[in-house]
């Protein structure tokens, strides 16, 4: 059974939830409003606190002191590190030719309670689906990773698909967390960086940002429209059937 949290979508209904995955030995930062997340290393900053998501500076979110509750460590071990345990299955360095996206989607998300076809939605804007696909900038990999951030979360092999998805969906996930489950805001971040983000205190007026965020959300409500006419579409296809092959009275 789904268990989604459900989330408000420009009119659609997401299921989203979850927290990041950290490299090495962490801290689990928990919220006064009962939002948590795992964070690499933190700053504090007159009366503000930095949280890193990754090892390098790049990523991180900024938090009034006054709204963390509870600070703990946690162990490697008990992180979602994507493609680095000494257990890893060999499927998280399959071939391209081998990788199975969708079960990879769907392996993803209930690791992290997302919705499948949201995340489907990100790596058709991000790579249309390319496993090897390069951005003029460096991104690399069906959710585009930077090299830097890919190698932060613990992606060893961006063109991994298993790897890449996991990586970018943990990364999804915690700015889904730190936006209060605000699909339009963790998106613009996942595109242009949590900090624009916070620096505009919204979607920053970035026009490939903006074009992103619509892009992603027409997709992913295009995807469950049609999953809703199929659901309605089923029941009276069967009764048709049913009726074509009755004896005549």
């Amino acid at each position: 059974m789904k268990t989604y949290r459900k989330i408000a979508l420009l009119g659609a209904l997401a299921a989203l939830v979850g927290s990041i995955a950290a490299v090495h030995a962490a801290e689990r930062v928990t919220l006064r409003n009962g939002s948590a997340l795992v964070c690499d290393h933190q700053k504090n900053l007159d009366g503000q606190v930095r949280l890193y998501l990754t090892a390098s500076d790049e990523n991180y979110l900024d938090v009034a002191a006054a709204d963390i509750a509870s600070v703990e460590a946690v162990r490697a071990a008990d992180t979602l590190t994507p493609g680095t345990s000494p257990q890893a299955s060999a499927s998280s360095r399959q071939p391209a030719a081998h990788a199975d996206i969708p079960a990879l989607l769907q392996q993803a998300g209930a690791q992290h309670h997302l919705d499948p076809d949201l995340l489907a939605s990100v790596v058709h804007a991000e790579s249309d689906g390319r496993i090897h696909a390069v951005s003029p900038v460096g991104a690399r990999g069906l959710m585009q990773l930077m090299p830097a951030t890919a190698k932060d979360l613990g992606v060893r092999d961006s063109f991994a698909a298993k790897q890449n998805i996991a990586g970018g969906t943990a990364y999804l996930d915690a700015l889904l967390m730190y936006y209060h489950e605000d699909i339009a805001l963790a998106l613009a971040a996942y595109n242009a960086g949590p900090a624009a983000v916070d620096r505009y205190h919204g979607i920053p007026p970035y026009t490939e940002t903006r074009r992103y965020v619509e892009r992603v959300i027409h997709d992913f409500n295009q995807r469950k429209l049609r999953e809703a006419r199929q659901r309605s579409n089923h029941a009276p296809l069967l009764s048709m059937a049913a009726v074509a092959t009755a004896p005549a009275k």
